[in-house]
C-alpha cells in the first residue's frame, strides 16, 4: 500500500537471467526522475516476458507465402527476360508470346495463392490460438543456419533455372519441329508437307509473322487464339485456307525473292504415264514465259506481268477460297484502267472487297503443298520408286490412294493387301507398296481430313482452275471488244516436244500444237473439267 500523497512504484524487473531491462540495476529510477519514454519501454519488456503471451506478427511471415514470393519473383524474372529477347528478335513468334503473356504470368499467379493462402492459414491459427509462435532465424543456431543457407541456394538455383530454361524454350517455339508437333498435333499436315516443300528451311514464323511491330501484336492475338481451339478442340478440320490474317506477300516473300527480277523463259518437263495396261509414258517439255514485270530489268511481258510492280491487278472473289472471281480490274504503267466482268455478274462492286494480285493469289501453296495421286504416281514411277513394268500399276496405285481410310494405319495396312491381291507372287510389288504407302503418309492426313481435295493449287491449269479462274475467254469488257483469254496457249508457254519415243526427237523452237493423249479435247472445255487429280 502507499500514502496518498507518495507515488506509485513499478514492481522490479524479474531476476532472470535471459531478461533484458532498459533499466541499469532492474528498476525504475527514484520517484520524478523517470521519464515517460522509459516506462513505456519497461512495460514492453515485461509484457514480452511474460509466459502467457506471444509475440505477435504478419500472418505473411509463413514459410508458404515466403515460396510463393519466390514462385512470382522467379516469373517475373522470367517474364523480363522473355520480353527483352522477343523485343530483340529480328522476327518475332507467337508462341514466345504465349510465354511471355501467359505462362510467365500464370506462374505469377500461382505464386501469388500461395501467398494469400498461406496468409489466410496463418490468420486463422491466430484467430484460433490467439497468437502465433514467432518466425525467427537465429544464425548462431546451427540449425537456422542451415535452413537459410538452403533457402539461398535454392533461391539462386531457381532463378538460374529460369533464365537459362526461359532461353532454351524461346529458342525453341521458334523451330519448326515445336510449330508442328509440341504445341499441337493439329498442324502435323502443315508440318509435313512443309519438311517436302521448297522451303522447308525457312522457318514458320518467318512467314507467318514477319518483323515489325503491327504484326508482332498481332501474332500475339493469333497465337493466343490457336491455343484456346486446340485446347477446346474447336479448330476446324481441315485447316481452311486462305488464311484471312495472313502478312501480305511484300512483306514476307519479297523479302526473299525479288519481285523486279526479269526472270525471262524457262524450260520445264512434266513426265507423264497413261491409265492404261502398259502404263504408256508421255512427256511434255515446254518453255514457260515467266517473263517479268519491272520495264527496268526487262520487258514487262509473260506470267509475272500480272505483277504489282507495272501493273496493277486488282479482283473480287464470290467464295472463300478465291476459286470464283466474275470481276477483275487492271491498271498499267500509264494509268490506263480495263474492267473485266464475267457474263452473269452484274452487281454493284460496292457490295464487295476488292482485292489486290500478289504472290499468293497464284503461288498459294509454296510451303504446304499436297500432291494429287495422279501427280505423286507419275512422280515416283519416273524415278523407279514405282515399278512401270507393272500392268495398270498407275491405275491400281491412284485407285488405292483414294480409298476413304480412318487412320493411317488403316491406309498402309489396307493399301498393303489391296496390292498384293493384284499382284499375287510378284516379288516386284513389295517395293512399290512401301512407294505407295509413303506417298499416302506425304499427302494424306484422315484425322484432319486433309489431302489435295481440300487445298486448291492456283499454279497451272490441270487439277484446279488455277489461270482459269480469270483465263476463261469469258471475262469481257462491258463493250465486247476486250476479254481475258484461255485459248491462245502461246501466250504462257511453248511446247518444244511432246508425246514418247521418236516423238521427243521432233523438238521444235517455233512450238508445236498441244495433242491431248487419246481423244481430242472439244472446244469450250478446260483442263480441271476432266482431270481431278484423282478419280
Amino acid at each position: 500500500m502507499t500514502s496518498k500523497d507518495s507515488s506509485p512504484t513499478c514492481a522490479p524487473l524479474r531476476s532472470d537471467a535471459n531478461a533484458v531491462s532498459p533499466f541499469p540495476n532492474g528498476v525504475p529510477a527514484r520517484k520524478g526522475a523517470e521519464s515517460p519514454k522509459r516506462v513505456l519501454l519497461y512495460k514492453i519488456v515485461m509484457n514480452r516476458e511474460n509466459k502467457n503471451e506471444t509475440v505477435r506478427h504478419s500472418p505473411f511471415r509463413n514459410w508458404m507465402s515466403l515460396a510463393g514470393a519466390m514462385l512470382t519473383a522467379g516469373s517475373f524474372f522470367s517474364f523480363l527476360l522473355l520480353f527483352v529477347l522477343d523485343s530483340l528478335a529480328h522476327f518475332s513468334n507467337p508462341y514466345v508470346g504465349i510465354l511471355t503473356y501467359m505462362i510467365a504470368p500464370g506462374f505469377g499467379a500461382m505464386g501469388l495463392f500461395l501467398m494469400v493462402f498461406g496468409f489466410w492459414i496463418a490468420r486463422r491459427r491466430i484467430a484460433r490460438n490467439g497468437a502465433m509462435p514467432a518466425m525467427r532465424i537465429d544464425l548462431s543456431r546451427p540449425r537456422d543456419r542451415k535452413v537459410l543457407a538452403m533457402f539461398v541456394v535454392g533461391s539462386v538455383v531457381f532463378l538460374l533455372v529460369s533464365a537459362v530454361g526461359s532461353y532454351q524454350t524461346y529458342h525453341y517455339t521458334e523451330s519448326v519441329q515445336f510449330c508442328g508437333e509440341t504445341c499441337h498435333g493439329v498442324m502435323k499436315p502443315e508440318r509435313v508437307t512443309h519438311q517436302n516443300g521448297p522451303h522447308a528451311r525457312v522457318a514458320c514464323v518467318e512467314c507467318h509473322v514477319g518483323p515489325g511491330a503491327e504484326w508482332f501484336v498481332k501474332a500475339k492475338v493469333s497465337g493466343t487464339h490457336q491455343v484456346y481451339s486446340v485446347l477446346l478442340n474447336t479448330y476446324s478440320r481441315p485447316i481452311a485456307t486462305p488464311i484471312k490474317n495472313l502478312r501480305p506477300a511484300a512483306e514476307t516473300c519479297e523479302q526473299c525473292h525479288w519481285p523486279r527480277k526479269f526472270v525471262g523463259d524457262k524450260v520445264k518437263t512434266y513426265d507423264y504415264f497413261l491409265a492404261d495396261e502398259t502404263n504408256t509414258f508421255h512427256e511434255v517439255k515446254l518453255v514457260l514465259k515467266v517473263g517479268g514485270a519491272d520495264p527496268t530489268h526487262g520487258p514487262v511481258s509473260g506470267i509475272h506481268w500480272h505483277m504489282s510492280v507495272a501493273n496493277k491487278i486488282e479482283y473480287i472473289a464470290t467464295d472463300d477460297a478465291r476459286q470464283k472471281i466474275p470481276w477483275v480490274r487492271s491498271t498499267d504503267l500509264q494509268g490506263v484502267v480495263t474492267e473485266y466482268r464475267s457474263p452473269k455478274f452484274t452487281d454493284d462492286i460496292s457490295g464487295y472487297t476488292i482485292r489486290r494480285m500478289d504472290c499468293i493469289d497464284c503461288h498459294n501453296r509454296p510451303a504446304h503443298r499436297y500432291r494429287s495421286p495422279e501427280d505423286a504416281v507419275n512422280i515416283a514411277m519416273s524415278i523407279g520408286e514405282i515399278d512401270p513394268a507393272l500392268h495398270w500399276i498407275k491405275t491400281n496405285a491412284v485407285s488405292v490412294l483414294v480409298q476413304k481410310y480412318q487412320t493411317e494405319d488403316e491406309a498402309t495396312n489396307k493399301i498393303a493387301a489391296r496390292l498384293i491381291a493384284k499382284y499375287p507372287g510378284d516379288a516386284r510389288i513389295s517395293h512399290t507398296i512401301a512407294a505407295v504407302q509413303q506417298i499416302y503418309r506425304d499427302n494424306f492426313f484422315p484425322d484432319m481430313n486433309a489431302s489435295w481435295r481440300s487445298y486448291p493449287e492456283n499454279i497451272g491449269h490441270k487439277n484446279w482452275p488455277g489461270c482459269t479462274r480469270c483465263h476463261d475467254d469469258e471475262h469481257k469488257t462491258i463493250d465486247g471488244k476486250k476479254k481475258i483469254v484461255f485459248s491462245d496457249c502461246t501466250q504462257c508457254h511453248i511446247i518444244l516436244a511432246q508425246g514418247n519415243g521418236k516423238e521427243l526427237a521432233q523438238a521444235t523452237l517455233q512450238g508445236q500444237t498441244f495433242k491431248h493423249p487419246g481423244d481430242e479435247i472439244p472446244d469450250g472445255f478446260k483442263c480441271s473439267d476432266c482431270h481431278t487429280g484423282g478419280p
